[in-house]
């Protein structure tokens, strides 16, 4: 069974539909990844998975229930950190912790959620007097304090600093490591590209690519872009397979020290792939 199963997903509202018609599998221990701009439908997508939103059609099958329809048995086995968090500034990390891990049938202990988000040194101080960032982590604490099967993670790393995205990729990674299923939504390409195996693309409602970070788009099979100076002038050729280009200039005695080959980025995938349904 697989984690998430979604055919021919629609949400309308009123005269604009939100969501088109989406199809997507999620293997279960997967990190999977959700692209596209504002107002692509990432957003409502995931809602309807969460069981938060309400759809208009569709078959949507998440953990194997259909999460308009489910309990509070499959609600304890998912976990969500959303992008906007409410949190109870007065408490503690470590109380705020201990408070919602109670509502689960086998949590995590208190102090051990704590370490892994990386607030050990914080956890008897009040969350009001957190940073933007190091509330974030409690955002993400409560998230895993659950144990979850299935994770949500919505823009997860959003004022974090570069060193604590490393370490926060170290988690997820170790979560999904676990057999923790999770799904992300990011504005980060460099996040996604590091964290995903795989990933969507949406715009306008409909997905437009999907694949690996390496593969979305057509990314493994474009032309190489070769760059390098001959006599002070820059030349640049592409190519799909540069190996020729690369003994040809051996042979005439380049200075090869200033050849670069580059292949396009996942930015580059991405925005050409948003692009085009604009």
């Amino acid at each position: 069974m697989e984690a998430i199963e979604v055919t021919g997903l629609r949400k309308t509202y009123k005269d604009r539909e939100a969501v088109a018609g989406v199809d997507l599998v999620v293997a279960r221990g997967e990190i999977f990844a959700l692209l596209g701009p504002n107002g692509a439908g990432k957003t409502t997508t995931v809602e309807i998975l969460e069981g938060h939103r309400r759809r208009t059609s569709g078959d949507v099958r998440v953990l194997g229930e259909d999460p308009g329809k489910a309990g509070s048995a499959w609600r304890s086995r998912i976990g969500i950190v959303l992008q906007d968090a409410d949190d109870a500034a007065d408490l503690t990390v470590r109380e705020m912790v201990r408070h919602l891990g109670g509502f689960y049938p086998d949590a995590r202990p208190a102090d051990e959620v704590i370490e892994l988000v990386g607030l050990t040194a914080k956890r008897n101080s009040k969350i009001r007097t957190l940073s933007g960032g190091q509330r974030r982590r409690v955002d993400v604490a409560l998230g895993i304090v659950g144990r979850p099967e299935l994770l949500f993670l919505d823009e997860p790393t959003t004022g974090f600093d570069p060193e604590a995205r490393r370490q926060f990729w170290d988690l997820i990674r170790h979560l999904a490591g676990d057999g923790t299923t999770i799904v992300l939504t990011t504005h980060y390409l460099d996040e996604a590209e590091a964290l995903a195996d795989r990933l969507v693309v949406l715009a306008g409602g409909l997905i437009v690519a999907e694949g690996t970070p390496a593969t979305l788009g057509g990314r493994s099979a474009a032309a190489a872009r070769v760059r390098w100076r001959e006599d002070g002038v820059l030349h640049e050729e592409q190519h799909e397979d540069p190996t020729e280009l690369i003994r040809r200039l051996v042979a005439t005695g380049a200075d090869l020290t200033t050849l670069t080959i580059s292949r396009p980025t996942l930015e580059d995938i991405y925005l050409s792939l948003i692009g085009a349904t604009r």
